[in-house]
């Protein structure tokens, strides 16, 4: 004798060794024993024998139509064994009986189970809706599938390419596309922003960083908001004065300019001019909510996001050629380069020059301040600005010392196509610290404090910059800056690329014009915007670190170098010589830092910003002074 029972979810059948009435001894078909109640068998049967039984029972429900069933059912509970009775027309055999149980159990959206072998059809109502939500999973499946095909063979399907930044930075797993895209990973081996770039998604992997930003920072994209045009500034006296700057070839925003005027009784008046965009709009207005959100130009190799927009930069820049309003701080300098007096203005200021660092440097630096040089245009009013830099950073107690800390200038020609995507990079070294870095970092140091005091003395809150114990932080009230040895330092000199500087420099305005400062003391605003600076200035530096770093990498693919030489820092972790990349090399046995070692380059990954290389030789301990300097 034979038993067919439910056991775990499973129909299983097996052979009766002992009838104890209220249970069974029974051996399955896989020789497992099993101790049953009578009350949980659904079927007894004499033959086949059980392994026979579910394997036609099996083959037999597959040929029955559950929709037939589910019509030709009556609405009341019942068991499958009386329903297989009536569907066939006769005492069911036991294939039959367990072909009609088989069937039933496995169509739940047609048959509700309500007890052991005994079922209920499901409602209209409640068939249709699952029937159409069944329907809905079979076509969300397809355009999964479909999908994943289209990504494993390298194509882009349009579904995908919409949601593109949500895919790669901020995926929500709900989405079809999403997981299409994750089966498609699992498929190819690939990782998603790898597999993106191999069905063109990504133009390259600048992409894939650059978008990343823009997608966490600048969500609603770079385009501006409507705004109303500028003010330009009208009754501003107009400076006796020839103006020049001094900055970077690339530069557009130039906020500071210089003018040295020879006095008639000997010495200079020597000006520093800072553009003044705070005349142009207001706060509240839709260009200062423009540069409340942006809070700072964003700079990259290759580019750059500024904080206000192409027109506002080009109307307040110090371009030459033309007069622009500016905030003015005029020192009186004697013969001997003491400073009898000064004075601070709103005015139009007349620019003559565009000074380039790449013009100036060649001619003007320290070796031609010793030994002298060829004459060249402005040589004169540099000379004096220098000489005055000189005393007023000795005046600071921080005299000059010599510089071996090396800046890296970066320059992106995106109209060269490379293997890595469009964009040959040149990296140039420039030490800091010459002539031209203190003229202007200490002019500029002179007016940031001069201002702070100004705003301090007159009892108006600013944006301080403190330091204390070596902890650099942001303040709204006057403090030491020991790092630079001022008694309060208001970052001032940048206000067409600094929120901080803007609003320092509406308080001086009014200050120096008698007007309502824009920011009372203790204003919530000033605080909320003080707070919101550091966070977004200290992301966009991150950014600009890692960016750097990724075209340090773009640089070493385009050279491929067999070897390259580094310095160790400490441990594994080493610096290249020619760029400023550092990683670890794991080869790398234990070195002195300041080692001079050969490297191997094995591999460079641009979407991780990883290098991998191995260690070849030794080229040179460091020297004992050096090895002492760094504190090990």
């Amino acid at each position: 004798m034979y038993v067919l029972f439910e056991e775990d979810g499973a129909f299983k059948a097996g052979t009766i060794l002992a009838d104890n009435d209220a249970s069974l001894q029974v051996e399955t078909t896989h020789g497992k024993r099993v101790k049953l109640k009578r009350a949980h068998v659904l079927l007894s049967f004499r033959e086949p024998s059980p392994t026979d039984l579910l394997s036609r029972a099996e083959a037999a429900a597959e040929q029955l139509d559950i929709e037939f069933l589910w019509e030709v059912c009556g609405d009341e509970e019942f068991g499958f064994a009386e329903f297989a009775a009536e569907y066939q027309g006769h005492p069911p055999t036991s294939v039959e009986a367990a072909a009609i149980l088989l069937r039933l159990h496995a169509s739940p959206i047609w048959f509700h189970r309500k007890g052991k072998g005994r079922f209920r059809k499901a409602p209209t109502e409640i068939l249709q809706a699952a029937l159409a939500g069944l329907e809905k999973k079979r076509q969300q499946a397809a355009a999964i599938e479909h999908m994943r095909a289209e990504l494993v063979e390298g194509r882009m399907p349009p579904e995908l390419a919409a949601l593109l930044p949500q895919a790669l930075y901020r995926p929500d797993r709900n989405r079809l596309e999403i997981k299409a895209l994750e089966a498609a990973c699992v498929d190819t081996g690939l990782t998603v922003p790898r597999l993106l770039l191999k069905c063109g998604a990504l133009e390259s992997s600048h992409d894939f960083h650059f978008n990343r930003f823009l997608f966490e920072h600048f969500p609603e994209g770079l385009a501006f908001p409507a705004f109303d045009a500028p003010t330009a500034p009208a009754g501003l006296p107009r400076a006796e004065v020839a103006a020049f700057s001094i900055d970077d070839a690339t530069t557009t925003e130039i906020d500071d300019a210089f003018s040295v005027t020879p006095r008639p009784g000997g010495g200079w008046r020597v000006g520093i001019h800072i553009a003044a965009p705070a005349l142009g709009f207001e706060r509240g207005s839709a260009l200062d909510g423009i540069a409340r959100r942006r809070l700072s130009t964003v700079y990259m190799p290759g580019n750059k996001i500024t904080m206000l927009p192409d027109e506002v930069v080009t109307a307040f820049t110090l371009a030459e050629g033309r007069d622009c309003p500016a905030v003015s701080l005029y020192l009186d300098v004697n013969a001997d380069l003491s400073v009898s007096s000064q004075e601070s203005r709103v005015e139009m200021v007349p620019i003559v020059a565009n000074l380039r660092h790449h013009d100036l440097e060649p001619v003007f630096n320290d070796s031609t301040l010793v030994n002298g040089g060829p004459e060249f245009p402005w040589q004169r009013e540099l000379t004096v600005l220098w000489d005055l830099a000189t005393v007023l950073e000795a005046g600071r107690g921080k005299p000059a010392t010599n510089q071996t800390q090396v800046d890296y200038s970066f320059y992106v020609d995106w109209n060269t196509q490379t293997g890595d995507g469009p964009g040959y990079i040149s990296i140039g070294e420039r030490l800091r610290g010459s002539p031209i870095d203190k003229l202007v970092a200490e002019l500029m140091i002179l007016a940031n404090t001069t201002w702070g005091k100004l705003l301090d003395q007159a009892g108006v809150p600013g944006l301080y910059r403190a330091q204390g114990g070596g902890k650099v932080r942001m303040t709204t009230v006057a403090a030491p800056h020991e790092g630079l040895g001022v008694d309060c330092y208001a970052w001032s000199s940048s206000p067409l690329r600094r929120y901080v500087d803007l609003v320092n420099q509406w308080q001086i305005i009014a200050v120096l014009t008698g007007g309502t400062p824009a920011f009372a003391p203790k204003s919530a605003d000033l605080m909320a915007a003080l707070r919101d600076f550091e966070l977004t200035y200290a992301a966009y530096a991150d950014f600009q670190r890692q960016m750097e770093r990724y075209w340090c990498l773009r640089w070493l693919r385009q050279h491929a170098p067999e070897h390259v030489e580094a310095k160790v820092i400490r441990d594994n972790l080493v610096r290249l010589e020619n760029v400023p990349l550092v990683f670890k090399v794991s080869s790398l046995p234990l070195q002195l830092p300041g080692s001079r070692v050969k490297l191997a380059i094995e591999g460079s990954d641009l979407l991780d910003v990883e290098v991998q290389a191995r260690y070849v030789a030794t080229l040179a301990e460091p020297d004992p002074e050096e090895y002492a300097d760094s504190g090990f």
